[in-house]
């Protein structure tokens, strides 16, 4: 008998630690997905709370009204360029856009964190329901802007752009083309075969190209000795497995030190570094600076980036080292590596969120700025950032440059195939050092011409982005 008793012990403490552990759990899942349930199109609840629930208003952080609601239906602003600019960010009233705003808060927009005695108060006074209204921490003018450099720099070219500012996370401007008026979506939008509906910014996964040797460039810093002093061959066309490995234009750099090959963006320095290093130690510093992670943000859905893990030779590796094999990131996480290493090496969470107020005026608490991962140390960080300051100063990246300002960066070509046929994307990523102006700019053009880089393509509207947030100071 005493037997049993100590077995129904066991028991009960085994069954109270199974659901401490659901509840731990619970809370978690509700933390981390409870958005993601929200935005689910098929969440019964949600349906039923729009039919009684009037959608508060997204507003810009500086006060400009991006959504509202006019007698029950969605109205975006008065301009057709502002609403396209902001067009995925927002999301759209037909739901078109996937994890925008108007979708990913939901909670919010449609008053599910109303506690119940504001809820009653408002159903004995007779009243109709508002959801909070939400304040996002992005410059829609900027926006605005970006679209009109594309224009400028690469007419009727498709692409991306991210401002971050690199000491909190916050998002400044996100903006993706082509985009369309969701106050006038037509058959036409419906069969762009530009897809106009996906959000490239936050989806779409690219070859980061030759962005992606600050990243070799970190590894070799972290793992060969003397790498700052050695000197490495560029011949101009290094054999790997038989297949030859050129530079833009065919180029010959003879002896390069690390610093000199990532101001001129050498391949076969780069290459020759990753095959030095070895597969596995290149990719555990590239899931450091968040590959092959899961991202669960609490603001908005990036989809998560690639370092290959399957079919590995040599000349994978050293295509890897240069950014190309079947690497893949978006425009947003090329944006937060080039935030970390102006921020120390501290990668902090995306941030979307700047304020929620209630239909009463009051203020809802919100998550402050995280700390994502450490991606390199601060000390690594220096070293990148003089590096990267080159190829703006005197490198690949001069057209990024603007007077008055520190701008540091990497440009970057990448080769992929699109419907059968060769594309090639550019790249630039970088920021400006200054702790009072702590902006980082991820600039991704599709489909560029041959002859054109990303620092011929893409460096030039970082250039604008820059100035117009010099005007900011």
């Amino acid at each position: 008998m005493k037997q049993q008793r100590y077995l129904f012990k066991i028991l009960a403490l085994i069954m109270f630690g199974l659901f401490l552990l659901l509840a731990v759990y619970g809370g978690y899942s509700i933390t981390t997905y409870g958005n993601r349930w929200f935005s689910f199109s098929r969440n019964p609840r949600v349906r039923a709370q729009k039919q009684t629930v009037v959608a508060g208003d997204i507003i810009d952080r500086n006060g400009i009204t991006l959504a509202t609601t006019v007698d029950g239906k969605r109205v975006y602003q008065g301009s057709e360029e502002s609403r396209r600019a902001v067009v995925h960010l927002l999301g759209d009233s037909q739901g078109q856009v996937s994890n925008g705003v108007e979708t990913f808060q939901t909670r919010y927009l449609y008053g599910f964190e109303t506690p119940l005695s504001e809820r009653f108060q408002t159903l004995m006074a007779g009243e109709t329901r508002h959801g909070d209204n939400v304040k996002l921490t992005i410059d829609s003018q900027l926006c605005t802007e970006i679209t009109r450099y594309f224009s400028k720099h690469n007419p009727g070219k498709n692409g991306a752009a991210v401002v971050m500012n690199y000491q909190t996370g916050e998002l400044i401007a996100q903006i993706s083309l082509p985009n369309f008026d969701p106050m006038n979506i037509t058959q036409a939008t419906h069969q762009d075969p530009g897809q106009p509906f996906w959000n490239r910014a936050t989806q779409s996964v690219y070859p980061p190209g030759s962005s992606f040797k600050t990243i070799t460039a970190t590894s070799a810093l972290e793992n060969i000795p003397d790498i700052t002093t050695q000197e490495i061959l560029c011949t101009g066309g290094l054999r790997v497995m038989e297949q030859a490995i050129r530079d833009y234009g065919n180029d010959v750099h003879n002896k390069l030190t690390l610093r000199d090959a990532f101001k001129k963006s050498c391949n076969n320095v780069f290459t020759l570094t990753a095959l030095t290093l070895g597969d596995e130690k290149l990719r555990k510093t590239a899931e450091s600076f968040g590959f092959n992670d899961n991202f669960l943000f609490r603001d908005l859905v990036v989809e998560n980036s690639t370092y290959p893990t399957e079919n590995r030779n040599q000349f994978e590796l050293a295509t890897t080292g240069i950014g190309q094999s079947a690497l893949a990131a978006t425009p947003m996480h090329m944006c937060m590596v080039a935030a970390a290493i102006a921020n120390d090496g501290v990668m902090m969470e995306p941030r979307l969120l700047m304020s929620v107020t209630t239909a009463k005026g009051s203020t809802r608490p919100l998550y402050q700025p995280k700390e994502y991962r450490t991606a390199l140390t601060p000390e690594h960080a220096a070293t990148l950032q003089t590096y990267m300051r080159d190829v703006v100063k005197s490198g690949t990246g001069t057209r990024a440059a603007v007077p008055g300002l520190i701008i540091c960066g990497k440009t970057g070509s990448a080769e992929s195939s699109l419907s059968g046929s060769d594309v090639t994307y550019g790249w630039f990523i970088g920021y400006i050092e200054n702790d009072d102006l702590p902006y980082a700019v991820s600039v991704l053009v599709e489909s560029i011409e041959d002859g054109q880089g990303g620092g011929s393509t893409a460096a030039p509207i970082a250039a604008d982005i820059f100035k117009y947030l010099q005007g900011l100071r």
